[in-house]
Parts: C-alpha cells; sequence; structure tokens
C-alpha cells in the first residue's frame, strides 16, 4: 500500500487537501459581483503596495539584484490549504525519504507506514482548516514554479488555485504571494472599518515581505536552508524523542528557548541553536513589514490609524479560549511576539541611522540581526549598521 506519492512521502497529501477542505469553515457570503469586485481590487491594490514599498523602503530588483519575480496569488480558504500543502511537500520532502528508509527496513513497517500517512493527513489537514480561516495573506517561500489554475468551483471561478503537484526542488521558483480574499473580507467587517482602505493596509505588509524576497537575492536561499539544516537534525528514532519528551515533562525547572511552543520539547540542541537564528530572521521579516506598513499608510491608506488600532486590539486578544489554546501548541505566540520585537528593533534602527543604515541588513547572512540583537538595537548598530555610513551632521 502506498501513498499518492507512491510511498516516497510520509503523508497522504490528496488526503490533507480533502480533510482541510471538508472541515474549513465557510468564508462570508458575497455576491457573485461582490467577489468580482474583491478579486478585482486586491490584485490592483498588489501592484499599487508593490511600488509604494520599493519608494519608501528603497529596496528594489534593480538596486539590489533579484532572481526573478513572485507570484500574486488572490485565493479562497481551499485555495491556501493547497498551496501550503505544496509547500510542506517541498520542504520536508528530505525527511520524509529518510523516514520511509527507517520504515522499509521494520518488520511491518509497510502495513504501519500505510495506516500513518492517513493518520498525519488527517492531522495536518485539521491543522490546516483551523489555519484556513485566521490568515490574511502569506509569502510561501516554499513554493513550486507551476502556474496555477482558476478555481473552477470558487465563486465565480475567480479565485487562483494554486496547484499540489510533485514539488520543484528547493530554489527553482521565486516564491509567491497569497491574498486570502474570504479572509480579508471577514475581518474588515468584524473591525468595522473602511473595506477599500484595509485591503491596501493588508496588501501593504505582504507586499513587503515579497519585496525583501525579490530584492535580496540570498535570502530565500538562507532561509531554505537553515530549515533543512533544521530537519536535517531531526532525530528519527522514536525511543529518542519519546526520551526528551520525559525529560521535558518531568518535574523541576528545565531551560527553554520560548521560541517554538509545545513543538520545542522533542528538539535538539542543535535545533534549537537553528531555531534560535530563524527566530531572529522571522522577528526581522515581521517587524519590517509592520513598520513598512505604518510608514506607507498615512499617504496612500487615510483611515490607517483607525485601522491599526482596531486590528492591534483584535491581535491582543485573538479570538477566544480556544484561540489562545491553538496559539500555545503551533507556537503562534512566537508569532505575535516576531512583529512586536522586530517592529521594536526596525525603529530603533532607524532612529538612529536612518533607512539606508537599515538597508545594510539585507548584506549578507552575516548582518542580520542575533536574536540578542534583536532585543538591542544599538548592538547591532555597533556591530553592523554604522560601516561606511557617512557621520550625521547632528553628531
Amino acid at each position: 500500500m502506498t501513498s499518492a506519492s507512491g510511498g516516497a512521502d510520509m503523508v497522504d497529501w490528496n488526503l490533507a487537501v480533502a480533510t482541510a477542505t471538508r472541515l474549513a469553515r465557510p468564508g462570508p457570503v458575497v455576491t457573485r459581483a461582490e467577489a468580482a469586485a474583491v478579486v478585482a481590487e486586491l490584485r490592483g491594490h498588489a501592484r499599487t503596495a508593490e511600488g509604494a514599498v520599493r519608494e519608501y523602503t528603497g529596496m528594489s530588483p534593480e538596486r539590489l539584484g533579484s532572481r526573478g519575480a513572485a507570484q500574486v496569488l488572490v485565493v479562497d480558504r481551499p485555495g491556501w490549504v493547497r498551496a501550503n500543502v505544496a509547500g510542506f511537500r517541498a520542504v520536508i520532502g528530505p525527511l520524509t525519504r529518510r523516514l520511509a528508509a527507517r520504515r522499509a527496513e521494520t518488520p511491518g513497517g509497510a502495513v504501519l507506514g500505510a495506516v500513518g500517512e492517513k493518520v498525519t493527513a488527517v492531522e495536518l489537514g485539521a491543522v490546516l482548516a483551523l489555519l484556513s480561516g485566521k490568515v490574511l495573506g502569506q509569502y510561501e517561500t516554499f513554493a513550486d514554479a507551476e502556474p496555477p489554475v482558476v478555481a473552477p468551483d470558487s465563486p465565480a471561478g475567480l479565485f487562483d488555485r494554486p496547484r499540489t503537484g510533485s514539488p520543484e526542488p528547493i530554489g527553482a521558483a521565486p516564491g509567491r504571494l497569497l491574498l486570502v480574499a474570504p479572509n480579508i473580507v471577514q475581518v474588515e467587517r468584524e473591525l468595522d472599518v473602511d473595506p477599500h482602505d484595509f485591503r491596501l493596509w493588508v496588501c501593504l505588509h505582504e507586499e513587503t515581505h515579497r519585496t525583501q524576497f525579490s530584492a535580496v537575492p540570498w535570502l530565500r536561499d538562507h532561509v531554505q536552508s537553515e530549515v533543512q539544516s533544521f530537519l536535517a537534525e531531526t532525530d528519527v528514532e522514536p525511543v529518542a524523542l519519546l526520551e526528551r519528551l520525559r525529560e521535558a515533562l518531568a518535574p523541576g525547572e528545565r531551560p527553554t528557548s520560548g521560541a517554538g511552543g509545545l513543538l520545542e520539547v522533542v528538539q535538539t540542541p542543535r535545533q534549537r541553536e537553528i531555531l534560535a537564528r530563524l527566530t531572529a530572521v522571522m522577528s526581522l521579516l515581521e517587524g519590517h513589514a509592520d513598520v513598512v506598513m505604518d510608514g506607507v499608510g498615512p499617504s496612500v491608506v487615510p483611515s490607517v490609524g483607525e485601522i491599526r488600532e482596531k486590528f492591534q486590539r483584535r491581535r491582543d486578544r485573538g479570538a477566544g479560549r480556544l484561540d489562545l489554546m491553538l496559539r500555545k501548541l503551533l507556537g503562534m505566540d512566537a508569532k505575535l511576539r516576531q512583529y512586536q520585537d522586530g517592529a521594536v528593533f526596525v525603529r530603533g534602527v532607524l532612529d538612529r541611522i536612518g533607512m539606508d543604515g537599515f538597508n545594510r541588513v539585507w548584506t549578507s547572512p552575516n548582518t542580520l540581526p542575533t536574536r540578542e540583537e534583536i532585543q538591542d538595537p544599538a548592538a547591532w548598530v555597533a556591530r553592523v549598521g554604522r560601516q561606511s555610513q557617512p557621520k550625521p551632521p547632528d553628531e
């Protein structure tokens, strides 16, 4: 018995997509005309945001070099699921092949593996179903290079449908930007804000991520390399994983990095080192996007102040006890801290040396802030930021 991938993977990916699609909650009710208008406006706002972000940041493929422009896809919730499944297939491929090889050497492993593929697929599908109603937009780093098709069963047949076929090798595509139209409409209604302003505001944040990866040629390879290194350290011995879990749950104090939710307890020391670097990078990227969104906002989004205030209150309180539990389990609390810590870092650097000085952060992996420097912008400025910078007139 083999999976949809012919036994090369440890997850029945088609079942994961089907499960998530079946369990995902329906989006807000819209008419055919409203759906068409939302999709068209988001596409237009993505183009507007691209120019505004590049002008504000001074980052562009022409100036900093580029490996090509990323796609912009307007998707519904099933489309977001399909895109993320494709990303998972690409990023965990090496790990699943190791696990499949280990399974083949175990008596009865083929039968147990076939069952495991189904169980894992259902579990993954359930998590994706929950998250599919929360994400407004996403820069999908681990994407394949195949062009999307328009989903014929989507409202008005307007949404892009990312493919979930065999992934391209890492580095073969420039990534893609996803805008989840139903979630954007739902949140703008919940917040009771101007829908046109809110849609552009969201596009500014997500376009900043596309600019980061489009204008910095080495960034995507660096992030992917760190993720692959993290996965390469994964201990495929169940006994070892259970032992670390037992130690983590034993009474008494234990050191934690505070970066990855409950899943952190099965990490090796080497993985914690890698995760510390990844946390710093993601804090930088998320904080930079928040700062750019607020910096550009007043010139193009008239109600940006109201939107920011209402959205921040929503982000802080979450959606209830279940939402808080999921944040803890999936490490989403760390995601929220990344916005806050990263934004403080970016603003701290900008206050000291301006945008040109800050953009030295994109020079190479060595100029990225460490996790300690995210908490101390002055330390990064002392190490990197003032190199080759002219002395300000007022110093």
